[in-house]
């Protein structure tokens, strides 16, 4: 496995036993079995973005802080320029570049996703996850299917969707290239 996952096992591994939570009661949070806790706690697998975001939610800690071992310090405002967001490369070749990760006490968390296009996907039901909070998706470049439910939409460039993400959800892309799109977790509460 590589360092940076590594990195971060570990830091989920120190803050959870600092905040004195068991193994099994943040399986439970995360939503996955105790045995995929484990694996991602020692480092042996790679994580999901949606299992990082659960895992930042128990701790009380931005994801930033998982992600590089440092706390946002910036309030008032901050500026990311083209290329230079907080690159998250998970779920199978998603990439999510993190707009905000330097502002602190974010009430929302900004990312431009790319979802790859793979043909195999495209007969195949899309894998669904939840996660607390709402979210909006603003398409940029290529289709998008998005799945929430059973309800099925295919969203195109300038398209949007906005969604209680506690419910099932997922997408991939299609049309035969990647979708880029701005993606908003948008906390109810602090």
């Amino acid at each position: 496995m590589d360092n940076q996952v590594l990195q971060i096992a570990e830091r989920i591994r120190g803050l959870r036993d600092i905040s004195d939570i068991s193994v099994a009661e943040m399986a439970k949070r995360c939503e996955v079995s105790e045995e995929e806790y484990v694996a991602c706690e020692a480092g042996k697998v790679d994580f999901s973005f949606t299992f990082l975001y659960k895992c930042a939610a128990a701790f009380g800690v931005e994801l930033t802080e998982l992600l590089t071992g440092d706390s946002p310090k910036l309030t008032g405002y901050t500026v990311t320029r083209a290329g230079e967001g907080l690159s998250i490369k998970r779920r199978e070749g998603f990439e999510y570049d993190n707009l905000g990760y330097l502002f602190r006490d974010k009430l929302a968390e900004p990312y431009i996703v790319t979802a790859p296009y793979r043909e195999e996907e495209q007969h195949m039901p899309v894998h669904q996850t939840s996660h607390e909070h709402q979210e909006f998706d603003f398409i940029l470049k290529g289709k998008m299917k998005f799945v929430y439910g059973e309800h099925i939409e295919i969203l195109c460039p300038g398209d949007a969707v906005y969604y209680d993400s506690r419910r099932g959800h997922g997408m991939i892309a299609t049309g035969g290239e990647d979708c880029e799109f701005l993606a908003v977790v948008i906390r109810k509460e602090k």
